[in-house]
């Protein structure tokens, strides 16, 4: 009797201080920003945005998702709503997302906005779309940096189809930019350039820079993106790194990996890991990715993509050192400083 109240105890222990990926069954683009004590999780739906949010990271998985915007049933940005980002700047909640009309290239980045210090409220107003510049846009994410707020974002150079690269802006307002996109990034390695498609019997190539996130640590800023068709299983996450005390809008101060900085594992059942975010534990002492793969091969852009989170360390040279994506249903322990379920 001794020996089973140990194991049930040990169990309970386990089950309070550990979770296991995936966050949810299906969910791209997962974003994760925590506020005021609360994790609140976005994922790519296509026809709404929806928030989860929760005290701690594994009580995400059975939160409950609120609609906290529904799209007009037709208009610019009506159908196909991807990658929202959750963003708190100078007191207000922004959502920036992808949506198009009902045909991709149309595809533009929007913005709501809501004043209330929960973000899970209706009271969410569009702000319309980002930028004026009309070039095909997904992908949006901001940051500050030198008093000042940049977007960064994924986009055609023309009006048409084949090349997806990496610009960025700096902004007037959160929901508007300042001036000309400047190009920082186009995919020019070759593990960047796997896109072969077949659609429809129509054979073409789309090279990819996507889902760029920003990262700073020390003084040090890094943009982590997704390379590659996300329909490839050669999907991974490549890095730009700003040379220190750069400016961001100089195309020339940023340099890019040489190889992915993190990338699939068939060993460990994690195929095309891309589009993630970063968070810190609670307690400020742990460094956090999350992201989206799939769990078998050759499984591309639906819903087999699941969001995941695992913690990553740092090399002495200050830069991020992600190792490799973590099997499913694998424990780990929870952020440093989540309260314990």
């Amino acid at each position: 009797m001794k020996l089973l109240a140990f194991l049930l105890l040990t169990l309970s222990t386990v089950a309070q201080t550990s979770f296991t990926n995936p966050i949810l069954p299906s969910g791209p683009d997962p974003w994760i920003v925590r506020d005021g004590g609360t994790y609140y999780l976005t994922v790519t739906t296509g026809s709404n945005l929806t928030i989860r949010k929760a005290l701690s990271l594994a009580g995400l998985k059975s939160a409950k998702g609120v609609v906290v915007w529904t799209p007009p049933a037709t208009g610019p940005d009506s159908k196909e709503l991807w990658a929202p980002e959750l963003h708190r700047i100078d007191g207000k909640w922004y959502l920036y997302y992808a949506a198009d009309a009902g045909s991709n290239r149309d595809h533009r980045i929007y913005v709501l906005e809501n004043g209330d210090a929960d973000p899970t409220t209706l009271h969410w107003s569009s702000k319309g779309r980002l930028s004026s510049d009309d070039h095909w846009a997904i992908d949006a994410t901001v940051f500050e940096y030198g008093r000042s707020l940049y977007a960064i974002w994924s986009g055609w150079e023309g009006a048409v189809d084949g090349r997806q690269s990496l610009y960025i802006a700096k902004m007037k307002h959160p929901w508007s930019v300042d001036g000309p996109r400047v190009l920082i990034s186009t995919p020019d390695h070759e593990w960047e350039r796997f896109g072969d498609l077949n659609e429809n019997g129509t054979k073409r190539h789309v090279d990819v820079n996507e889902g760029p996130e920003v990262l700073q640590h020390h003084g040090r800023v890094f943009v982590v993106y997704s390379a590659s068709g996300c329909w490839t299983d050669h999907y991974a996450l490549g890095m730009l790194t700003l040379a220190k005390g750069g400016d961001p809008m100089d195309a020339k101060a940023w340099t890019k990996s040489s190889e992915p900085v993190f990338q699939g594992s068939a060993a460990d059942g994690v195929f095309s890991p891309g589009h993630n975010g970063f968070f810190t534990s609670p307690d400020g002492k742990e460094s956090w990715i999350v992201y989206h793969a799939n769990p078998a091969a050759n499984q591309g852009c639906g819903g087999h993509r699941s969001p995941r989170a695992q913690r990553f360390t740092w090399n002495s040279d200050g830069s991020p050192q992600f190792g490799r994506p973590i099997p499913l249903t694998t424990p780990m322990a929870v952020p440093s400083g989540d309260p314990v379920r």
